[in-house]
């Protein structure tokens, strides 16, 4: 882990016990300091701006949502990475925190790969203020590899669409969605959606 990660706190924002508790147990269990808040209102009160490493960010909550908070950290200049923790069915809105300058969005439970990549990526946030973006003339040389096709399936996915509906979208098998999204990760060099997002922003 980076330097910019020492003494920072992995901030936890979750309505749900349940994942505040098994997260922050994980993250313990590999050596991070965590801080829990139940609500987005609670960790604005309390938490640190300057001790930040990054805050999982429930989507869905009572009151504040995830989305909600995002933009109102982004208003005060509160620079803690975001990482979106969502449920099924989310990943739109997960898109749209992205493009907001989340860090990443995970699909809970998420594995404790995703999670710790997700850290991993904050981390080299901080380290490489303003921006760890990709210079567009490498994104352009990227998208140059691309098929037509290929292009299409990545302009469906970035919108949020599943496989399901870019096959309908474009009257393709679900299969040949799934072939396209793999040879676009490949081509991109990308680990997963979040980094196409990221690329494309």
């Amino acid at each position: 882990m980076r330097d910019a990660a020492r003494g920072r706190v992995v901030y936890i924002v979750d309505d749900e016990m349940s994942v505040r508790h098994s997260l922050g147990a994980l993250l313990s269990a590999h050596g991070f300091e965590t801080e829990a808040f139940p609500s987005a209102e609670s960790f604005l009160e309390a938490a640190d701006a300057d001790k930040g490493l990054c805050a999982f960010i429930d989507l869905r909550m009572p009151g504040l949502s995830g989305m909600d908070l995002q933009k109102t950290m982004a208003e005060h200049g509160i620079g803690i990475p975001v990482v979106i923790l969502t449920g099924h069915g989310d990943v739109p809105l997960a898109v749209e925190a992205m493009k907001n300058g989340a860090v990443d969005f995970i699909e809970k439970p998420g594995s404790e790969e995703q999670l710790l990549g997700a850290i991993r990526a904050a981390s080299d946030q901080l380290a490489n203020r303003p921006s760890s973006k990709l210079p567009p003339h490498i994104v352009s040389e990227r998208l140059a590899r691309l098929t037509g096709r290929e292009r299409e399936v990545l302009d469906h996915l970035v919108l949020g669409m599943t496989n399901k509906h870019i096959a309908v979208e474009l009257g393709i098998s679900q299969r040949t969605v799934e072939i396209h999204r793999a040879r676009i990760r490949e081509k991109l060099e990308a680990r997963g959606l979040a980094d196409l997002i990221r690329m494309m922003r």
